[in-house]
């Protein structure tokens, strides 16, 4: 196996703490790699006026892998109130450094498994016939697309002349909102092409059918959202038609799904969604097996290579400042996984895994959200792990 480096990327708040845990478990399973910090979030916002400097996008074109921590991001006027000083008069206006890792590198491809621990005490359970308690198990693979729709940075408040006129065009436009004062409007807009609704398509259908999955799932708004959400599902239809015939194809509303996810979620196999949707189906479902904590993501461009592993929670500041960390770092390992799987570490993945899982099983170690506890300072003194201790007791079991 050769030596690799690995763009750690620390980003806010508790980010630093559980990639350190991570690349801790990383080394105890032996794979073998240097790391190279990147510097990336909101310390560099506040002092540089750019949360992704141009040296970190050179470490990821160099080493094409990343791992990355948590973000903070605010809303743009309290953004600009962070900034320093000196740079006020710069006109710079604060974007989401991970949104525009994703666009920069063409990170269209963002997986987020979603899977249940047997023994983890967070995972769904229901009522079934009579007074039954069922736990259903949740195997469920979320696509999203990455850099569109509308995360795709297209927006204006008090839009210029040129694309109010356009908007203006439109006879919806004109009669529901062409009596509003033009400074009285922010447009986001959502854009799907074909090319990049075709590669997230795609990319489902491959997942499905090399992992057994029995259906792929657009999970969107066509009835009402009808150019973009139509066309990839028109998009999928004739794909599964032509190329997965063996695959069934369902189609559910955003809506209906979140409301299906507590009724049925072991029926659902791989997902696909833009990038919207797919960030609020995959968030639903991680609530599913136990929540953010668990909730591990993949962001990939299969033409150059260049991936970016992340847990999909956020940056908590507040935990950040405990004395003794108490998060829980299983997502930011989890994460670290599926970079292996990128790399084609397959056998120290599966380890990695199978100690985390025996871990959860025994149900000896525990972090303060495992136990339930509300996030205080003192839920390690109240018998909860701290992040330290949980990675303790997965490396424990790696060296068994």
């Amino acid at each position: 196996m050769s030596k690799r480096t690995i763009v750690a990327m620390p980003g806010d708040g508790i980010g630093r703490t559980v990639l350190n845990e991570a690349i801790r478990v990383l080394d105890a399973a032996g794979f073998k790699a240097d790391y190279v910090e990147g510097d990336i979030g909101w310390e560099f916002w506040c002092k540089e006026g750019n949360p992704l400097p141009e040296r970190t996008i050179n470490l990821i074109k160099e080493h094409k892998i990343g791992l990355f921590g948590a973000i903070t991001s605010k809303p743009k006027d309290e953004a600009f109130e962070e900034l320093a000083p000196e740079l006020k008069d710069k006109e710079l206006v604060y974007s989401s450094p991970i949104v525009a890792l994703r666009q920069y590198f063409g990170l269209d491809i963002c997986l987020r498994p979603c899977r249940t621990y047997v023994g983890n005490p967070l995972n769904f359970i229901r009522r079934g016939r009579g007074e039954a308690i069922e736990e259903p198990e949740v195997d469920v693979a979320i696509f999203r697309q990455n850099t569109e729709g509308l995360y795709g940075g297209v927006e204006w408040s008090n839009p210029p002349k040129p694309v109010y006129d356009t908007l203006m065009s439109h006879p919806k436009f004109k009669k529901n909102f062409g009596h509003v004062p033009v400074e009285e409007i922010s447009v986001s807009t959502r854009i799907f092409t074909k090319n990049a609704t075709e590669r997230i398509l795609k990319a489902a259908f491959e997942y499905a059918k090399e992992h057994g999955y029995k259906s792929v799932t657009v999970c969107e708004k066509p009835n009402v959202i009808r150019e973009t959400s139509g066309m990839m599902y028109k998009m999928a239809l004739k794909m599964q038609k032509e190329l997965y015939p063996e695959i069934q194809l369902w189609n559910t509303n955003i809506d209906a799904q979140m409301m299906w996810l507590t009724k049925n979620p072991e029926t659902y196999g791989v997902i696909v969604a833009g990038n919207m949707f797919g960030d609020i189906v995959s968030d639903g479902f991680a609530g599913l097996i136990g929540g953010l904590g668990f909730a591990c993501s993949a962001q990939i461009n299969p033409e150059t290579g260049v991936g970016v592993f992340e847990p999909t929670h956020g940056s908590a500041p507040k935990y950040a400042d405990y004395p003794v960390s108490i998060v829980n770092p299983i997502a930011m390992i989890e994460s670290a996984c599926m970079m292996l799987d990128h790399l084609q570490e397959n056998e120290i993945a599966h380890t990695i895994r199978a100690a985390v899982a025996k871990v959860i099983a025994e149900g000896k170690v525990r972090t303060y959200d495992m136990m339930k506890m509300s996030g205080a300072p003192d839920v390690v003194d109240k018998g909860a792990a701290s992040t330290t201790e949980m990675a303790d007791a997965i490396i424990r079991e790696l060296k068994k």
